[in-house]
């Protein structure tokens, strides 16, 4: 059976920081801070952390801080929430959260809850589920759930769900696999898993996986390695795991690494990314795949990272 390349993947990574202005870098230029948490959790995971140059990340990091409180995707660009809880669960890695002005951070965040209970991602106002769980999931890790209405916040994400079991990015919106994990994640953190009819959802999900062993986001789609990730945390978080074919589906990812040079792709043989990278790494560590630190299916960050944080208090 084929095996992690794991030094590949390492190498892989270091290298995609390192390059600044070949054409990926410029595409990714808005999300950098997306790129160096889905880098440096996979480096994490693989037991490599220790390769990169923490001070050097922590400042980098903090640069890309804008004056109300929030994160830019880069330096000198706009504030917003994806880009905030990236900045948030980097530094938890490093044990640093301690950098952070947790005051004004989470007054960021807080500021964008709406009326209904859901979250604006940034100042221009667009609403998703996705937000909610990145607003809950950034103030569990700072200790300020205190900042928020949490109880009108899992009201609107609860008004999110569909008959079939799912949940999609705002009310009477399609389920998909992504925004379950967000919803099911938020709903984990807070505490108000009851909401969710677990058999059903199970069933939703596990009908995700594919004749390949990999799985989709939504009925009729290609298998995608990222839903290794949201589809598997989803499963774990409600207890219904079991009902995928576990082995087909590590295969299925192990199928998309390039072997030469390092790096997991969407699947086999396609151009492989950071992003897949981090979300395959992940998926195998759901899978319990040896060598790999556990990631947890809420946080997204890997269990002693998490331990550290709530342990610590």
């Amino acid at each position: 059976m084929t095996e992690l390349e794991v030094e590949k993947h390492v190498k892989y990574i270091i290298s995609v920081e390192k390059k600044k202005d070949d054409f990926v870098s410029v595409l990714m230029e808005h999300l950098r801070l997306n790129g160096a948490y889905w880098g440096l959790t996979t480096l994490d995971m693989l037991g490599k952390l220790n390769v990169v140059d923490q001070d050097e990340v922590v400042s980098w990091v903090m640069q890309c801080q804008h004056e109300s409180g929030g994160f830019g995707g880069n330096i000198g660009h706009d504030p917003h929430l994806l880009y905030t809880l990236s900045a948030i669960q980097v530094l938890a890695l490093f044990d640093k959260i301690d950098v952070l002005d947790i005051e004004k951070v989470s007054n960021y965040i807080s500021s964008l809850q709406n009326e209904d209970g859901s979250f604006s991602g940034d100042m221009w106002g667009e609403v998703d589920t996705r937000f909610s769980y990145i607003a809950i999931c950034s103030l569990a890790l700072l200790n300020r759930m205190d900042k928020i209405n949490v109880d009108k916040a899992v009201e609107y994400i609860v008004s999110c769900k569909n008959l079939d079991g799912g949940f999609g990015c705002t009310p009477g919106a399609e389920s998909h696999s992504g925004q379950i994990f967000c919803c099911v994640g938020a709903l984990a953190i807070t505490g108000s898993l009851h909401h969710v009819d677990k058999d059903l959802l199970g069933w939703w999900l596990c009908e995700r996986q594919t004749k390949s062993g990999g799985l989709n986001g939504r009925p009729e789609k290609l298998p995608d390695v990222c839903y290794s990730w949201w589809v598997l945390s989803s499963l774990i978080m409600i207890d219904r795991v079991h009902w995928i074919d576990k082995e087909k589906l590590v295969r299925f990812i192990l199928d998309c690494q390039d072997k030469e040079n390092g790096g997991i792709s969407d699947r086999p043989d396609d151009a492989v990314d950071v992003f897949h990278t981090y979300f395959g790494v992940a998926g195998l560590s759901l899978l319990e795949y040896p060598g790999l630190k556990a990631i947890d299916p809420a946080y997204a960050l890997p269990v002693d990272v998490v331990n550290k944080i709530f342990i610590g208090r």
